[in-house]
């Protein structure tokens, strides 16, 4: 599931200090207004290190002074997904309101529905998704690879070409698009894009790694989760 996310060093930096030690001396350190800011650096410093299980600790504690944080509810969806933990994701999300609408919301319930294999359903809500944050690329990345996984070829090109043109330098949206080019046969377009990538071994390993997950999807009928989702 999609992982990009953010950072601050100096607290985790603090030597002899566990997870827990560091949040609470930061909390101790930090004027109340940025209590909550300092918070949310360090869940999403440890889970882009991957330390998801550190980054729940830290959400746990904060939890008890902010219970209906919607950014923390966001990331304890991503943390669990992280750790393939599916059905505690799923539980944890249902305490954000089906009413709901913002489309980093509904992003994530496509997340967890793509993590169930239930890929016409993520479609569906990667577009309802996008239709409520036109301008994010990555939304629209996860909407094209659900909509491969749910044999909308054409249509996952079409929604993969509008993310690349929203993020043209983003490697994940193009590996993407080339598979899904791939996969409906188009390869001269394909190879056309696997051309500008400058590294020769970096070229050669996504030929490689592009053409495995195709013949994935073609024997499954579908495929592997998509690289960044």
């Amino acid at each position: 599931m999609t992982k990009r996310y953010l950072l601050l060093a100096a607290v985790l930096a603090l030597p002899g200090a566990g997870p827990a030690i560091a949040a609470d001396t930061a909390t101790a350190a930090a004027p109340e207004g940025s209590t909550r800011s300092l918070y949310m650096s360090l869940i999403r410093q440890a889970r882009t290190d991957g330390r998801a299980r550190a980054a729940i600790a830290y959400l746990d504690d904060f939890d008890r002074q902010h219970p209906d944080d919607r950014e923390a509810q966001l990331l304890r969806v991503n943390c669990l997904l992280d750790l393939d933990q599916v059905a505690a994701a799923r539980t944890a999300l249902a305490r954000i309101p089906v009413s709901d609408r913002n489309g980093q919301v509904q992003a994530m319930r496509g997340h967890v529905l793509a993590a169930e294999g239930k890929w016409p359903q993520a479609a569906a809500q990667y577009a309802a998704a996008l239709q409520a944050s036109p301008a994010d690329p990555f939304i629209g990345n996860a909407l094209g690879y659900a909509q491969l996984r749910a044999g909308h070829s054409a249509q996952a090109i079409e929604t993969l070409r509008g993310a690349r043109d929203l993020a043209p330098d983003d490697a994940v949206v193009r590996n993407n698009l080339i598979l899904a080019l791939t996969v409906t046969g188009r390869v001269g377009e394909a190879e056309g894009l696997l051309a500008r990538v400058p590294d020769v071994k970096e070229k050669a390993r996504l030929r490689q790694q592009v053409a495995s997950e195709a013949a994935r999807l073609a024997a499954a009928g579908s495929g592997a989760m998509p690289q960044g989702s």
